[in-house]
């Protein structure tokens, strides 16, 4: 089985085209390949790591029961997708806001990814743990595993940087509709804005699970190689 981690790039996300759609940023013209992109991500102590990582022996496999490793984290990951779904779907207190006000918004917005990082940060390493346990059968799991534990250190201040910014273009959004409506929006144009707030927070929410479905996938593979 190749050692690949599925990581997610902001750049040819679902959500960076979610938010080209909707005018929000520029569509780049070319996405970077998943090396370029890293490379500007990773500082030289991240690299070396890294290096470490990819050269360290892969350990001999051994027999392990790891097709019952798997239903726990399917189990897991599937309920948490679906809360934090619910979450999204949820308008929370801005359900009795006349649409003049943005503040509501921001502030539930900042609770959801919140509560994404609350969730999915031990989701992830219920993953890694997962395939390090998998990887007495299938070595290439244990080092995914350290791989991304490397990864998830290095990359996430860059990551965080870059999502904390969705505030300010959902201000923008809000400030169009407004617009579009003659200020204050008016009921079809709250609900328009609140359409658009939920697909650019589910398309967050499909960015920030990447790592965890990675790692998920790359189970659910070695369990169902005959190799």
């Amino acid at each position: 089985m190749p050692l690949e981690h599925p990581r997610p790039s902001l750049n040819g996300s679902a959500l960076a085209g979610l938010l080209a759609q909707l005018s929000l940023v520029d569509r780049p013209t070319t996405a970077p390949s998943f090396v370029e992109g890293l490379a500007r991500w990773l500082g030289w102590k991240d690299a070396i790591a890294l290096s470490a990582v990819l050269q360290a022996p892969a350990p001999a496999a051994a027999a392990a029961a790891t097709p019952a490793l798997l239903a726990p984290l399917e189990a897991e990951f599937a309920r948490v997708r679906a809360a934090l779904g619910r979450a999204i779907a949820d308008p929370g207190d801005t359900a009795g806001e006349e649409g003049h006000d943005f503040l509501p918004f921001r502030r539930r917005h900042f609770q959801l990814q919140q509560a994404m990082e609350a969730a999915l940060g031990p989701l992830r390493a219920q993953a890694r743990a997962t395939l390090l346990k998998a990887g007495r059968r299938h070595p290439p799991l244990a080092r995914l595993a350290a791989l991304d534990a490397v990864l998830a250190d290095a990359l996430a201040p860059r990551e965080q940087a870059q999502l904390a910014a969705m505030p300010v273009l959902l201000e923008k959004l809000h400030a169009r509709w407004r617009l579009a409506a003659s200020e204050p929006l008016n009921p079809a144009g709250l609900a328009g804005f609140r359409h658009d707030m939920q697909r650019l927070l589910q398309a967050e929410l499909d960015l920030r699970l990447q790592p965890a479905e990675g790692l998920l996938d790359a189970l659910r593979a070695a369990l169902t190689d005959p190799a």
